[in-house]
Formats: structure tokens, C-alpha cells, sequence
């Protein structure tokens, strides 16, 4: 199991880059929990508020000797993914009391629903609402009564939001705790095939809509391979769940079973017993990479790799965008999951799930072993599987081979040699593409420019018939700083209409295209984005672009384009309207996107 050298480097130029923000973090950590328990300090009359309604456990929490949970939920029940959550806190402190502790609700965070919220002007708050989640989950936990946290979270920005305020309070013990999966439903490519027929007039609304509900039919994350089950993965390579916790379905006497564990968990781990593990201790370095590895193995969201950056910087971790390409020229695509392929989240678990890719990524020296995890160090934990035998929750070896082989490879016999997404950059920039589900003929698209500023003027450009020839799309002014770097996801049906009447077409953008991108080639997040006068604003009609994912090059290939003075429209009619007026300061604030696009977190380097 001898790390892979091309890894081992990398893991040395982070940690290298990183060292003065990531000594001045630690430091700080360490300050924060040499003074042991908080609850100890803190005046009487300070605990009697935090005790008051603590009912039979308030003679334990105000003897200090027990821990104390607390529980930072994004439960709502507007979201599938999150409605689990709502029986979790009474099952957390049924299952802490249990364990000889306590567990209060610290506190809840918002939860926006990006399937909601696609092609809408409420999708302008999504990314925001990631920074917003950590300051939610900071001023819960800002109450310095609890010796460890429970996030409970599973979506797009939740699961990264909270990542931010668990590294914040980097001296407590963090442990995530997933609701998992719906069960499946309508298969993904057939609801993908329904809405190309409604983008091209064939079908109704109805026959849309019965379909919509067919695939998104009950409690539980969406089962294809988007951001939220990208997350999942990512909390369990960097070891912040129990083994083997992400796609156990909600609802059943498994999921239950992993939440109890993961409370005794979380209380077994506080610095009043002896296994101290501070969450700090487990974001480092080697866990971020191993993050990235999991991320390019599986093909997951893009949407990881504008958050990864931030989650690090919160704990003093400086990554750069080399960094996913580096990772991804050595890491083989695994796991063909919708829309990489026709399979769900389910059947990938089915087939060896995360137990088998990360025994594999091991074996293959891909991945550090040596990490500290919250279920405790080494990685070759999460090579094990949970189950349920008589009652107990016991942990078996993981399966040693795939049980279907068109979901689910081995190291040696991958679905292609490196990973499921691609670093761009040239003249107009850098940005990033998903190409795992992109055909290889239309990894290079080198067409002429179609620039719109909004998603909705390509709607009405493709109504009218105007996409004859191939083109290269361009959506300017989607940045962080220009209306909060929406996901353009609505754009997926109409773009996949024109690859099927057999045209070459790719999307570059300065917005997201979220990890439902499809088969369409998108170059994502471009930075400089065009709101700062970045080279996008200075592309018209009719230039010559070179997409080129086999080189990681995006380029403007007409001489004189970039000589232009940018475009300056009218953004105002983006800063009001659902909020959005609320979020100014964010945007003027919003680091780049290759750095995160953060506005809470410093652009260059963690203070």
C-alpha cells in the first residue's frame, strides 16, 4: 500500500503552500481547547438559560462530567433530502442518554432546494447560501455549551456550509450524520428523455410533470449523481461519517442504527474522555486529498470543486485549481453513475458502493491510510460495511470485487484512465468541465461564439429556431460577483436537443452547471468571470472558440477579440427581488471562483 509518488508530491505542495495558514489555524485550535469543557466556564446563570428546558437531563448537563451534543440540523421538509432529519433529534438524544451524555438541537441552518429553485431568480442565493449556512451554524454554536456537533445535512451547498463552521470550531469533535438516499424511481435517462421531448414541444406539461414525479417520489437525497450525493461521498473519504453511512436509504432500521452509532460516537470522542479526536485534527491535508481523489474517481459535481477550496480555507488548506488536475491525470474514473450513466446511487451501493472503491484506491496507493477519522485513524476502515445482525450494528469486510461491472470498476480495469473531470485554461481564462458523461468526439468543439448575458435569452433563441450550425454557447455575466453564480441547469434539456439533431455545441460560462451537467461539454466557472472584466466580457457573435477537454484548453481563437473593450450591461435587475437585495454585500465581497468564491473567507490565504 506504498502512496502513489504523483499523490505523495502533490500532498507535499499543499502542505507546503499551506504552512503558515495552516500553523496559524492549528495554534488557534489550540487555544480554544486548552481550557477543556466550555460549560464549566461559563456563569451560573449563563447555564441556567441553557439548561432550562433540558427537563431529566438537567441535573447531567450542569454536573459537567457527561457530554454534551450538539446538533446543527438543516432539516426542513420542503427539501427530500432533509424531511428524514426530523425525527433525528429526538433518536439523537434518546441514543446520547443512552451513551451516558446529552444532546440538545443547538440550532438549525437553511436549506435551499436547487431542483426549486433551477432557472429561477431564487437560484441566484444558492451559492451564497453556503456562507450563510456557516455563519448559521457559528452563532449556534457560538453558545459554548457543547463538547462536540452533529451536522445534520446532505444537499449542494448544506453539506460544504457546514464543513466551514465544523473547521471554524476545529477544536470540538464534528461528526456528520446522513439521511440517505430515496429509493429509486422513474430510471434518470428516461426522465431525461421526457424533458428533451417537452424542450422540443412534443409533450405537454402533464406528461412532463407526472414524470418529474415519478423520479422525485419520497423522503431521501435525488438518487442520480449530482452535488448531494458527491457530498456524501466526499464526507466519507475524508472520514467525517461512520463507515459505510452515505446511501443506506432513510426510514429504515439500518439508517437508525448508523445515527445512534454515530451519537455514541461523537460523545466517545469529546476531550472529557480518551480518545480525544478534534475535528481539526481530521481536516488536514492528506483528508483533502483524499476528498479530490474520491471527487475524480467517482466523476462527481463540479460543484465540488468550487467548494472543496473553501471548505479548506477554513481550516488554513490552500488549494489551487492544478491541484484537481494533477489529481485527476492520475486517478482512474471507477463508478459510472446518472448522468455519467444509466445507473442511481442505489445501484452503485449495491455494487460495492464506497467500500469497494476506497479498499481499491488503497490497495492501488491512491489514497493516504493514514488519516485520522472520526470512527478513528486509518482509512482502511471505510473499506468496511455496516449491518444489522440481531439488533447489534456490526462492521463485516466490504466486498473484494464489483457486482456489476457496468456501474462499478476496479483500479485496474477503470471506465478511462484518469478522472471524471478536466481543468481548462488559456486565453479566456480557467474554468473546469465534467467529461465523464461527454462523448468523445465532442471533448474538442472549436465553433463560432453565441454570447447571451442570461439563461433566459437562450431559451428564447432556441424557441426561435436561431441554433442551425455548431457553436460554442457562450453565458456571460453568471459569475459570484455579477447575480451570485446561479447553476444554468436549465440549459442542459435545450443544448442536449441540439447534440441530438447531430450539431457540435459546447457551453462556456462564468456560472454553474451543477453535477447534472450531462453530456453536454461545459466550460464552468471560467475566472476572471466577466462582471470584473474578465476575458469574456470582450467575446461578440461569430468568434472563434476552442473548447478542448483532450488538452485542457479554452481559448479565443480570433485575432484582435481580446484587444475589445468589455461589456458593461445593466446587472442592476439582479441585486433585488427574493432576497436578492439582501445579498449585496455578498456579492461585492465574492473571492473567485477558483478560490472558492467566498465572501467570508479571505482570497489570499487564512489569517
Amino acid at each position: 500500500m506504498t502512496l502513489h509518488p504523483k499523490i505523495d508530491a502533490l500532498t507535499a505542495r499543499i502542505r507546503d503552500r499551506s504552512a503558515r495558514t495552516r500553523g496559524t489555524y492549528l495554534e488557534r485550535m489550540r487555544r480554544a481547547a486548552e481550557d477543556g469543557p466550555r460549560r464549566a466556564h461559563l456563569s451560573c446563570g449563563n447555564q441556567a438559560h441553557a439548561y432550562a428546558a433540558m427537563g431529566e437531563d438537567k441535573d447531567r448537563l450542569a454536573e459537567h462530567r457527561a457530554p454534551n451534543l450538539g446538533i446543527v440540523t438543516a432539516y426542513n421538509d420542503m427539501l427530500s433530502a432533509h424531511q428524514p432529519f426530523e425525527r433525528f433529534p429526538d433518536l439523537i438524544r434518546d441514543a446520547a442518554r443512552e451513551a451516558g451524555g446529552t444532546a440538545q438541537v443547538a440550532g438549525g441552518v437553511p436549506a435551499m432546494c436547487d431542483g426549486v429553485t433551477q432557472g429561477q431568480p431564487g437560484m441566484e442565493l444558492s451559492l451564497f447560501s453556503r456562507d450563510v449556512i456557516a455563519m448559521a451554524a457559528g452563532v449556534a454554536l457560538s453558545h459554548n455549551t457543547f463538547d462536540a456537533a452533529a451536522y445534520l445535512g446532505v444537499c449542494d451547498k448544506i453539506v460544504p456550509g457546514l464543513v466551514i463552521a465544523a473547521a471554524t470550531f476545529g477544536h470540538i469533535p464534528a461528526v456528520f450524520m446522513p439521511a440517505g438516499p430515496m429509493t429509486s424511481g422513474l430510471p434518470n435517462d428516461e426522465k431525461a428523455k421526457v424533458r428533451q421531448r417537452f424542450a422540443k414541444g412534443e409533450i405537454g406539461r402533464d406528461e412532463l410533470m407526472r414524470a418529474e414525479m415519478k423520479s422525485y417520489h419520497g423522503p431521501g437525497t435525488c438518487t442520480f449523481y449530482g452535488t448531494a450525493n458527491t457530498n456524501q461521498m466526499l464526507m466519507e473519504f475524508m472520514g467525517l461519517h461512520l463507515p459505510g453511512a452515505s446511501f443506506v436509504n432513510p426510514g429504515t432500521p439500518l439508517r437508525d442504527a448508523l445515527t445512534r452509532a454515530a451519537t455514541a460516537r461523537a460523545l466517545a470522542i469529546t476531550a472529557l474522555g480518551n480518545e480525544y479526536i478534534p475535528v481539526a485534527e481530521v481536516l488536514d491535508e492528506r483528508a483533502f486529498v483524499n476528498g479530490m481523489v474520491g471527487l475524480m474517481a467517482t466523476g462527481g459535481s463540479t460543484n465540488l470543486v468550487l467548494h472543496l477550496p473553501a471548505m479548506a480555507r477554513a481550516a488554513g488548506i490552500l488549494l489551487e485549481p492544478q491541484d484537481f488536475a494533477d489529481i485527476s491525470a492520475v486517478t482512474p474514473l471507477m463508478a459510472k453513475v446518472y448522468p455519467n450513466g444509466l445507473a442511481d446511487v442505489n445501484h452503485f451501493h449495491a455494487a460495492g458502493g464506497l467500500a469497494f472503491m476506497i479498499g481499491e484506491l488503497l490497495e492501488a496507493g491512491l489514497l493516504h491510510e493514514d488519516v485520522q477519522t472520526i470512527a478513528g485513524p486509518g482509512l482502511e476502515r471505510y473499506t468496511k460495511e455496516p449491518t444489522l445482525r440481531e439488533d447489534a450494528l456490526i462492521w463485516g469486510d466490504g466486498p473484494d470485487h464489483s457486482r456489476n461491472d457496468k456501474i462499478l470498476r476496479p483500479v485496474g480495469d477503470p471506465f478511462q484512465a484518469t478522472g471524471g473531470l478536466q481543468d481548462l485554461s488559456g486565453n479566456l481564462g480557467s474554468g473546469i468541465m465534467k467529461v465523464s458523461a461527454v462523448a468523445p468526439d465532442l471533448h474538442v468543439v472549436e465553433a463560432p461564439a453565441r454570447v447571451f448575458h442570461d439563461q433566459e435569452a437562450v431559451r428564447q433563441a432556441f424557441r426561435a429556431g436561431e441554433f442551425t450550425e455548431d457553436c460554442v454557447v457562450v453565458v456571460r455575466f453568471q459569475g459570484p460577483r455579477a447575480n451570485g453564480m446561479p447553476e444554468l441547469h436549465a440549459l442542459t434539456p435545450l443544448l442536449s436537443v441540439l447534440l441530438d439533431r447531430g450539431l457540435k455545441v459546447a457551453l462556456v460560462t462564468d456560472g454553474r452547471m451543477s453535477g447534472a451537467s450531462g453530456k453536454v461539454p461545459a466550460a464552468l466557472h471560467v475566472s476572471p468571470e466577466a462582471a470584473l472584466g474578465g476575458p469574456l466580457a470582450k467575446l461578440r457573435d461569430g468568434d472563434v472558440i476552442r473548447v478542448d477537454a483532450k488538452a485542457g484548453r479554452l481559448e479565443v481563437l480570433t485575432d484582435g477579440a481580446l484587444e475589445r473593450d468589455a461589456a458593461s450591461p445593466d446587472l442592476s435587475a439582479n441585486g433585488h427581488g427574493l432576497g436578492r437585495e439582501l445579498f449585496e454585500l455578498f456579492r461585492q465581497c465574492a473571492g473567485p471562483a477558483t478560490q472558492g468564491a467566498s465572501p467570508l473567507l479571505p482570497s489570499e490565504g487564512t489569517s
